[in-house]
């Protein structure tokens, strides 16, 4: 809450606009204190209440009085940018003209505000200069002001003292009872709802404990009729209505600012698909707002035939997410759309076993051949048959009495993938080469369930995560590396959910670490003169990995070319939160060739990335472009192993 709320952080991600809305943020703080004394005087017939503070008392007074100018000046910007500037992230379906005349009459309000709090103590300081006084409180600004006065005698300063105090506390209290029916409600509702935020990783997703209870059932039929099971009554799964949603969601919609930068920076957005994570969390703010009154009067069985999912939210705005947490990363007051994108389609999938013809598919494979597409699991270790050494495997190691030290998590990509075969057999090469102890599970290595839940299918990804954390059990696994994201963030995050608690560590994390203590050392890759790196989601904003890639990638090159968005704010591949495995939602392009564009805008002859689903992408966006045969798209890995001294 002091970082982002009070101290702006997130604010700042637009350093311009960032500072002037943090001056009228830090303006009200300080103002408050005379807003407060105003009331305190009103009310009791006393004069300057505050004053006993003495030092203080001038500090906030100065304060006050200096950010009254600045926000003023602030609000004038603020007002420019909105009536005549045409701002794109101010636009969009879901703002209606009534949004805009609100924006404007409450900056307006803030204007008048500021105005009558000048005129207020311009007033006090002449009148009480030429009534022989000294002012309680020190006004730098004010007193300045006086002097546009000249002509203006101890009485008419004194009229304007009384007129302005009239109309600043009028104004005051106008402005707050307006606040609960205006988007600028977020004036009260943002600091505590920053204070209420979630704290844990971004690429996490809250875990449904039904589920987990229908799972441990099917998994174990021996409980089928224990008493606290046939107890337990029927639950909706998801989100369908306003009613479903938590109360942190609600509170989340009443914070919203409007503000438009998740809508700004969400990658289906940009490429002019429906989804707008601003409309997410105003259609809920306006189900609610209809449905509530509707429910305290009727009780709350009551169905008025209507529901937030497709009367105001279409089942095309939800698909269409990536969940590449872009939005969650900006919004100035921490809401986080992704888990209210994900709740309906938990509710879709789960309750009425509606998807896209696609994802059923990919369900299905997983259930059938524990991988999202139709391959035996017989087949996982054919990506090791090139190789000159014989990758370890788990269950050898375990017959023999013997444990590694790490288990080495392929993946699905990377056992079927031809193209992605290349980057863990790359991966291997290194783990050989530093004399690491690792294994891989081979044929009994099956999906996370990541893509499963992604889409909506809780119950899938609990089967697939339960029989894994069984597995890992056995082999009394205590620490994974991995080169997908996506299976990093799901075993570091979700899994310690359902029991799962290991050490897991990213490739570019041993890597890293390995060149940083010399244990390898790297001759420079001939032939790449330039090199840029795409970020991915799962890696950055879901965990904050952005140092080691770069830090490696500088160790072979010398040099990096940085994309125009890049680290927190880099752009989606397009393929998470299932969109790998389906059909993308119409729109003017497609999200990969978007990203594509912006890493050859970089002129640079290597795009580096480090996941599967993102070396998909950009090698489809590049055969788009007509450029696969100039530009490479290579894994960090494939780097590494070309570089390292052997």
């Amino acid at each position: 809450m002091m970082k982002v709320a009070f101290g702006q952080t997130t604010i700042f991600r637009r350093p311009v606009t960032g500072f002037f809305h943090a001056l009228v943020f830090w303006g009200f703080c300080i103002i408050i204190f005379g807003s407060i004394e105003m009331v305190i005087d009103g009310a009791t017939g006393s004069e300057r209440v505050l004053k006993f503070l003495g030092p203080v008392y001038d500090i906030l007074m100065a304060g006050g009085d200096i950010f009254a100018l600045l926000v003023a000046v602030s609000i004038i910007i603020f007002l420019f940018r909105r009536l005549f500037m045409h701002i794109a992230r101010f636009e969009g379906t879901e703002m209606k003209r009534r949004s805009h005349l609100d924006a404007a009459a409450a900056l307006t309000l803030i204007l008048l505000l500021m105005i009558s709090l000048l005129s207020m103590n311009t007033g006090y300081s002449g009148y009480r200069n030429l009534a022989g006084g000294s002012a309680e409180g020190i006004y730098p600004v004010s007193s300045l002001l006086v002097l546009l006065f000249p002509g203006l005698g101890s009485a008419g300063f004194h009229t304007m003292y009384e007129i302005s105090w009239w109309a600043h506390i009028l104004l005051i209290f106008f402005f707050a009872n307006y606040l609960p029916y205006s988007k600028h409600f977020h004036v009260f509702m943002s600091v505590p709802n920053v204070f209420l935020s979630r704290l844990w990783p971004s690429g996490k997703l809250v875990n449904m404990d039904n589920i987990t209870r229908e799972v441990k059932l099917m998994l174990d039929p021996a409980t089928a009729f224990a008493e606290s099971a046939s107890d337990t009554p029927p639950e909706r799964f998801g989100v369908r209505d306003a009613e479903d949603v938590t109360w942190k969601n609600y509170f989340d919609s009443l914070s919203c600012t409007e503000c438009g930068r998740c809508t700004s920076v969400c990658p289906a957005n940009i490429t002019g698909k429906k989804l707008s994570p601003r409309k997410i969390m105003m259609d809920l703010r306006a189900r609610m707002k209809e449905k509530g009154p509707l429910m305290v009067a009727n009780g709350r069985g009551h169905n008025d035939n209507r529901s937030l999912l497709r009367d105001y939210i279409s089942e095309e705005e939800l698909w269409a997410c990536t969940t590449c947490n872009a939005c969650a990363r900006e919004c100035p007051v921490n809401i986080n759309q992704p888990e209210l994108i994900i709740e309906m389609r938990r509710y879709l999938v789960l309750e009425e076993a509606s998807a896209p013809g696609e994802l059923k598919a990919l369900f299905s494979n997983i259930e059938n051949n524990g991988a999202p597409w139709q391959y035996s699991s017989e087949d996982r270790l054919l990506w090791a048959r090139e190789l000159e050494f014989k990758v370890p495997v788990m269950a050898d190691l375990h017959a023999r009495g013997e444990k590694p030290e790490y288990l080495f998590w392929v993946g699905c990509a990377g056992a079927f993938d031809d193209r992605y075969k290349k980057v863990v057999r790359a991966f291997a090469k290194i783990l050989d080469h530093l004399k690491i102890s690792y294994a891989v599970l081979g044929s009994e290595e099956t999906c996370t369930g990541d893509p499963a839940r992604r889409a909506g299918n809780e119950m899938l990804y609990q089967m697939q995560a339960l029989q894994l954390i069984e597995l890992f059990r056995g082999y009394d696994v205590k620490k994974i590396i991995t080169t997908c994201p996506h299976c990093y963030n799901i075993f570091s995050n979700e899994y310690p959910d359902l029991g799962g608690n290991y050490e897991v560590i990213s490739y570019l994390q041993l890597l890293d670490k390995k060149i940083a203590d010399g244990k390898l050392q790297l001759n420079g890759t001939s032939g790449i003169s330039s090199v840029t790196y795409h970020d991915p989601c799962y890696l950055g904003r879901a965990n904050s990995v952005y140092n080691e890639p770069r830090s490696i990638l500088k160790n072979i090159t010398g040099s990096l070319t940085e994309m125009r968005r890049n680290r927190s704010y880099a752009l989606c591949c397009g393929a998470g939160g299932a969109q790998m495995f389906k059909e993308a939602e119409k729109g003017d392009k497609e999200v990969f060739i978007e990203r594509t564009e912006e890493a050859l805008d970089t002129g640079c002859s290597v795009i580096a990335s480090a996941c599967p689903f993102c070396m998909t992408m950009l090698t489809d966006g590049l055969k788009y472009k007509n450029r696969e045969e100039e530009i490479r798209n290579l894994d960090i890995a494939e780097l590494v192993a070309l570089s390292m001294k052997l």
